[in-house]
């Protein structure tokens, strides 16, 4: 794992204020993703907020996104960067989705 790409989204998901962090590590399940990382944010506006505060980051820091879906979302955005997947979703649509469960490396 990158742990400069790591630590960046970290300290940046916590400068946002995103809410109860996740980072599952898919190393032993997945050939191509080693972490997902999953958080809540409170709002449309605040999602908004974080999902733009890392893309400026990662885009200062010249790290590669592969794919971003759910741009304007007020539920989920999602955004690539191959080894770390990002899910910024709201509390309801984190319940329902539950990713965790999902991905858990345990199940």
């Amino acid at each position: 794992m990158n742990k400069k790409l790591n630590n960046l989204i970290k300290k940046n998901l916590e400068e946002v204020k995103a809410i109860d962090t996740k980072i599952l590590d898919l190393s032993k399940i997945d050939a191509f993703t080693e972490q997902l990382i999953v958080t809540t944010g409170t709002s449309k506006p605040h999602i908004s907020a974080i999902s733009k505060k890392i893309t400026e980051e990662l885009k200062k820091n010249k790290i590669k996104v592969y794919g971003f879906e759910g741009r304007g979302s007020k539920d989920w955005v999602l955004i690539d960067l191959g080894e770390v997947v990002l899910n910024i979703m709201s509390s309801s649509a984190r319940e329902l989705y539950d990713l965790e469960s999902l991905w858990d490396p345990n199940l």
